[in-house]
């Protein structure tokens, strides 16, 4: 319910488990009510299983469910169609009236649920193009910002790893210089060896 509340639609596999398939299936058909926006289902869903939804004490959160419902019906109305008026949002919603939804319609473009204009003299919703999001550099730069994470990240582990100075030295002081002196005339002999 939380998931749904906050407009995520939770996985089916939730659903699906052996051992509480019978208690969570009005929770499934209330998904697929809010899943597809349909107010109508929705309603019939809380009808069907009020007595369920009380019972496991979810019944207001249930009823605040009604306004996601109508979030997303509006959505995919708003994707769907370019100009429509409010006596059709109502019947497609299965508001009561065009007045309701008016409201409806204006409260979602408020809350930037959906991007359109309200036309009161015709007494229509007018979508507003929705920008294609590729033409723009706003994926470069989400794609930069994520590249330049990852490789201060592997500079940071690189760094974490590096041995401490002189760590390697078992000597101090007059033997140490002298075993890199004989270290490098080894690469040198290694080098005139190669030639």
């Amino acid at each position: 319910i939380v998931q749904l509340l906050m407009g995520d639609i939770p996985e089916r596999s939730l659903f699906s488990e052996s051992s509480t398939a019978e208690a969570v299936a009005p929770y499934l058909e209330l998904t697929q009510a809010v899943r597809f926006g349909r107010l109508d289902v929705f309603n019939d869903v809380v009808q069907k299983f009020g007595t369920v939804f009380r019972r496991d004490s979810n019944y207001n959160l249930i009823q605040r469910l009604r306004q996601t419902v109508l979030k997303i019906g509006l959505r995919r109305i708003n994707t769907s169609y370019s100009r429509i008026s409010f006596a059709d949002v109502a019947a497609k919603l299965k508001l009561d009236s065009a007045e309701d939804a008016e409201y409806v319609c204006a409260k979602n473009i408020r809350d930037g649920v959906i991007k359109a204009e309200l036309d009161h003299e015709t007494s229509a919703m007018i979508s507003r193009d929705q920008a294609d999001l590729y033409s723009t550099s706003e994926p470069q730069q989400s794609f930069h910002d994520r590249i330049s994470f990852c490789l201060e990240m592997h500079d940071n582990a690189v760094k974490a790893m590096r041995y401490p100075p002189n760590a390697f030295r078992t000597h101090t002081g007059e033997d140490a210089v002298v075993e890199d002196v004989d270290v490098g005339e080894v690469v040198e002999d290694d080098d005139e060896d190669d030639e």
